[in-house]
């Protein structure tokens, strides 16, 4: 079974009663281990949209990465996803992170592990500091407290409250 993290983020509806429709849907992946606490975060990309509701969790699954991704935009939609543009608006989004210590470039189905922007966003680095403070980057080398530590950094303030 692999070690997956993902993040999950919404901002359409009721956020917090989506995200926690997709923990329930996502245990019918595998086991979900822990999942961090919620966090409330600006829109990254396109202002004109509502703050988001993010969380992090781990899921233990049989399912190999390309497979994954694949059930997870089926979830997606059946838990009322519509496309719309880069960085729109969302009922429910699901990024993996991380897939075991895994460094996984696929562009036959665009999946990139660890997520190429998960050391830019406060909004996963945070709730992944509450359950995986000593997790390594695969691809930095540096854990989780690290990477979340240097943001802070360069950012200079928090802009994520715990909810």
């Amino acid at each position: 079974m692999a070690q997956v993290v993902l993040g999950l983020g919404s901002n359409q509806g009721n956020p917090k009663e989506n995200l926690d429709r997709a923990i329930e849907a996502l245990a019918t992946l595998g086991t979900v281990k822990e999942v961090a606490p919620y966090i409330l975060s600006a829109p990254e990309g396109y202002d004109a949209q509502p703050d988001f509701v993010n969380t992090v969790l781990v899921l233990s699954t049989p399912y190999q990465p390309a497979a994954l991704l694949k059930k997870l935009k089926e979830l997606e939609t059946r838990l009322g996803r519509v496309p719309t543009f880069k960085d729109g608006p969302r009922v429910i989004d699901l990024d993996i992170l991380f897939y075991d210590d895994q460094i996984i470039f696929d562009t036959d189905v665009m999946l990139f592990v660890p997520h190429p922007r998960l050391i830019q966003r406060e909004f996963v680095l945070k709730p992944l500091s509450y359950i995986l403070p000593d997790f390594v980057d695969p691809k930095t080398q540096q854990t989780i407290t690290q990477l979340y530590r240097e943001l802070m950094r360069k950012k200079g303030k928090v802009t994520c409250k715990i909810l």
